[in-house]
Parts: structure tokens; sequence; C-alpha cells
């Protein structure tokens, strides 16, 4: 598997990443283990988890795997904190980012994690006191690298700014949703991580699920589109525009001898600023069936249609007279 750098680091990563948000919800630790190891063996190298995801089952289940399979020094190690299971819904304050990072440690059965990432934005912690637990936090050596997720435009740049002042724990990459249903992050979080050298790892790359075309006759019973706590997620991209957008892509991977699934994910991967999309698969099968878009890259030609036929709305201020030729 190729690598890249993550961010203006000498870290590098293999451009392919595994998300473990099923874990201990849709999948189970037998199919979790099966999943890490098919990974490894195809040369990956980065997963990634988060405090919140299945109330903390993912990440206790990625530490046991690790150490079952004494692979921890292998494996790029990265979590998130800052979401809460309260009406509050994110907390970046100084007293719960570090007893998070204490509780995640605790759970994944290590010292320290590679890449550790703020969840999301919190309007109600002063940014200051956020960026202080994240530098002590790096400080420690419990935190290798920093990163942010689902953090706009303006919270990108104010946030990656100020962590460029000397003596900061700069953050690293940006973990934003990213797909060819959803490219809303061009407008101005991508030309943000270009300038200030933040790694783009995409979360949700195959669009809910829904570019692999599974939905196009209709709603699988077993998908997560069926299911009521999952079914607006996927649901939010059933339309009639993202079937265009799905439709296009079928036919590119029908000329290529390729799935939906392949195309879909070479055209994330690589995108400007892209490191490594993030595959979150249920089963095996599924994952495996990803990591073959390795082998593919996309003729010019293909690229440019995808790009024409699920191009977003684009207009002032990020795309108006005052920015043409840039």
């Amino acid at each position: 598997m190729e690598s890249r750098a993550l961010g203006r680091t000498g870290l590098q990563v293999p451009r392919l990443a595994l998300g473990t948000m099923t874990w201990g919800a849709a999948t189970d630790e037998y199919d979790a283990l099966d999943q890490l190891r098919a990974f490894l063996e195809a040369g990956g190298q980065l997963v990634d988890t988060a405090d919140v995801y299945a109330e903390g089952a993912s990440e206790t289940i990625l530490g046991r795997h690790l150490d079952d399979l004494g692979v921890r020094d292998h494996v790029i190690l990265a979590t998130k904190a800052v979401a809460v299971r309260t009406d509050r819904k994110f907390n970046a304050s100084r007293i719960h980012l570090l007893a998070a990072l204490d509780r995640s440690l605790a759970r994944l059965g290590v010292d320290y994690v590679d890449l550790w990432q703020l969840h999301a934005w919190d309007p109600m912690t002063p940014l200051d006191e956020t960026l202080a637990a994240v530098d002590d936090a790096v400080r420690s050596g419990r935190v290798r690298y920093a990163g942010i997720s689902n953090y706009c435009g303006w919270q990108t740049a104010k946030a990656a700014t100020l962590q460029q002042r000397p003596g900061h724990a700069q953050f690293v990459s940006t973990q934003m949703e990213y797909s060819l249903l959803q490219r809303g992050i061009e407008r101005e979080v991508v030309p943000a991580a270009l300038d200030l050298g933040l790694g783009i790892l995409p979360w949700s790359p195959l669009g809910r699920g829904v570019l692999t075309g599974k939905y196009r006759a209709g709603i699988p019973a077993d998908s997560r589109a069926a299911r009521d706590e999952h079914g607006s997620f996927a649901g939010e991209y059933l339309t009639p525009a993202h079937a265009r957008i799905v439709d296009a892509v079928a036919i590119a991977a029908d000329g290529l001898n390729s799935s939906a699934l392949e195309v879909a994910l070479a055209w994330v991967r690589d995108r400007p600023g892209v490191v490594a999309p993030i595959i979150g698969a249920r089963t095996v099968a599924q994952l495996k069936a990803a990591l073959t878009s390795e082998e593919l890259t996309l003729p010019g030609e293909i690229v440019r249609a995808l790009d024409e036929v699920s191009q977003p709305a684009r207009g002032y201020p990020e795309f108006g007279w005052n920015q043409r030729g840039q």
C-alpha cells in the first residue's frame, strides 16, 4: 500500500485507513478481529476510533486485539475526544479532555496514542482552554500528534494558526466527511488545510454506503438505511440528485471493469490534500472489497466526468469574482 506524509510531518501513513465506529455495535468482537487482521495483511496501519463509539466498546475491543496480535508498535493508533452523550453534545473543556484521554488510554491498554483528535468544535469552551489541554497532552507524552475533526473553514483556520505559534503542538490533520456525495469541504476546509499543512482524513468516503450502488434498486433489508437508528444517516443521500452521481459512478465502474466502491474510493483518495480515506466496514467482506481500491487509479477523463456530475454549488465569496485564478 502506498504511503503519504500526515500533514507536514515525517510520519508516513498508508493511503487507506480503518475506521472502527461499528465495533462493539454492528460489528462484534470476532468480526472486528478479522477486519484488523485483513487490514494489516493488506499493508494498512492507521486505525481510527473514538471514545464515544459504542459507548467506549470500540476502543476496548481495538485495544484487546492490538495486544492479542502483538501489533501495537506497527499500528498508527488514532482516537478522538469532545463528543459526549449528554444534552451538551460537545465538551472541549480542559477537565473533560484530559480525563477523556486517560479513559481512552485505559480502554485501549496503551500508554499513548499516535493521533488524538478533537471530534468537534465546542462553542461553550474558550478555544485557548481547549488548545492548552492539547498542548499538555502532547507534552506529557500521552499523545504523539494532534488533529481536529468536523471543524468548518474559519474554525480550522483559527485553531491551526494558533497552534503554529512557537512552543505549541501543531495540528497535523483534519478528519472530515468527504465523498462524491459530500464535497462541501472543498469550499473552505480544503483550501485551509492545504495552506496550513493539515492532512485530510475523509470519513464516510463511500457516501454513507450509498456510492456502493446497493440502494439503486431500493433499500436492502440488511442495510444501514433499513435500521431505524441509522435510517436518516444514509437516507439523506437517497435523493434523485444523489442518484445521478451514483449512476455515473456505476457507469465508470462498468467501463473500467471495476466496482462502484473502488471507483468512489479511488476518486476521494486522490483529491488534493487527502492522506487516507477511512474505511468503516461492518464486515470483513466489505473491508476486503474496499481494500482492492488500492490497485485502481482513475483515468483523467473519468475523474473529470465524476467531478462535473458531482460539482457542488459554488459562489461568492469562496468562488466569487475576487477569487478567480486562485
